[in-house]
C-alpha cells in the first residue's frame, strides 16, 4: 500500500475506466486519491469491458505519489458482485474501494468478505448519497471495515428531489460529519460540479472544512489546488496553534488568553491536532 495516509489524502478525483487513455494523466495530476470508475461513469453495455480494462490503472502502481482506488458498482447488484470478483484476481489491487449506495453495515461487510485476504486488506469508504443512508449513519460509520464516507450531493439531491447547493443539503453533510467524526473516520466531501468556478468551489472547500471534513472530491484536475489549499493548514493558522500550545505550556493547561481570546483545554486540544496534520500531510504526500 501506498505510505501515504487517509488523513494526508485531501484531494481526490476519478476516472472512467473507459478511459484509458487518461488512467496516467490521473494517477499524476497531483491528486491524492486517483480513483477509476467502474459505476456512473460506464454505461451499462459497457460495464464488462470496463472491469476488464481497470486493472490497467494499477501498473506501477508501487511509485505512484496517489494513493489509488476503484469506484465499484453497488455490491447489492449484479454488476458489483462481477465487480468484487474481478477485483480479487487482480495482480496489483487497489489502496480504496468506495462503495456505492451504502444504506447498512452489512453493504461493506459483502465487499470485506470477498476481497480481504491475508496480506491484503484495502481502505472501504462508503459513498453516502441517499436519504436512507442519512438515517442509518451512525450504524454505518460503525461497520467494522470502514475507513471513511464519501458525501454525494448529485444522487442524494436527487433522491430527495432537493437542490444540489449548500443549504438544502446541510443536514445531511452535517450528519454524515458528525457520525465519521464520532467514529474517528475520513469524511470527504462531494465534488463541486461547476468546472470553471474556482470562487464557488473555494466556498463550498471552506465551508465543508469547517463542517468537519478532511479533504473534497473534483470533476477537473483545475480544481485539485484549490481543494488542496482550503483543506491544508496556512502558515497563519501553524503559527496561532503554536502561540495557542505555548500559553497551555505556559498556564500549566489552565485557562487563559492569547490575542485577547479565552483558551483552555479543548483549544490546546485543537492546536495539538492541527500540528499532528501538518505533520501527517507533509510525510510522503503529492505536492
Amino acid at each position: 500500500m501506498n505510505p501515504l495516509t487517509l488523513r494526508a489524502a485531501r484531494a481526490w478525483i476519478s476516472v472512467p475506466a473507459p478511459a484509458v487513455n487518461r488512467f496516467e494523466s490521473a494517477k499524476a495530476c497531483g491528486a491524492h486519491v486517483a480513483l477509476v470508475d467502474l459505476e456512473d461513469s460506464v454505461a451499462p453495455a459497457k460495464k464488462q469491458h470496463a472491469r476488464t480494462i481497470a486493472e490497467r490503472f494499477f501498473d506501477g502502481y508501487e511509485t505512484s505519489p496517489s494513493l489509488l482506488g476503484v469506484r465499484i458498482n453497488a455490491p447489492v447488484l449484479l454488476d458489483g458482485i462481477r465487480d468484487i470478483a474481478a477485483i480479487a484476481d487482480w495482480r496489483a489491487r487497489p489502496d480504496i474501494v468506495l462503495v456505492p449506495k451504502v444504506e447498512s453495515p452489512r453493504d461493506l461487510d459483502l465487499v470485506a468478505g470477498a476481497l480481504d485476504a491475508d496480506d491484503y486488506r484495502p481502505h472501504l469508504f462508503a459513498l453516502i448519497e441517499t436519504p436512507r443512508a442519512i438515517e442509518q449513519i451512525r450504524e454505518i460509520t460503525r461497520a467494522a471495515r470502514i475507513s471513511g464516507a464519501v458525501f454525494g450531493t448529485a444522487d442524494y439531491a436527487t433522491a430527495v428531489s432537493c437542490g444540489m447547493g449548500w443549504e438544502p443539503t446541510l443536514h445531511a453533510r452535517s450528519a454524515v460529519a458528525n457520525s465519521v467524526a464520532a467514529a474517528g473516520l475520513v469524511a470527504i466531501d462531494s465534488p463541486y460540479f461547476q468546472m470553471d468556478d474556482p470562487d464557488g468551489l473555494r466556498v463550498e472547500a471552506e465551508r465543508a472544512k469547517a463542517l468537519g471534513f478532511h479533504g473534497k472530491g473534483a470533476i477537473h484536475t483545475r480544481q485539485l489546488p484549490v481543494i488542496t489549499e482550503v483543506f491544508s493548514p496556512s502558515e497563519q493558522d501553524i503559527a496561532d496553534a503554536r502561540t495557542i500550545l505555548g500559553a497551555g505550556r505556559d498556564s500549566g493547561n489552565n485557562i487563559t488568553s492569547v490575542g485577547g481570546q479565552m483558551v483552555g483545554r479543548p483549544f490546546f486540544t485543537r492546536a495539538q491536532n492541527l500540528l499532528a496534520q501538518v505533520d501527517t500531510q507533509r510525510e510522503g504526500q503529492p505536492q
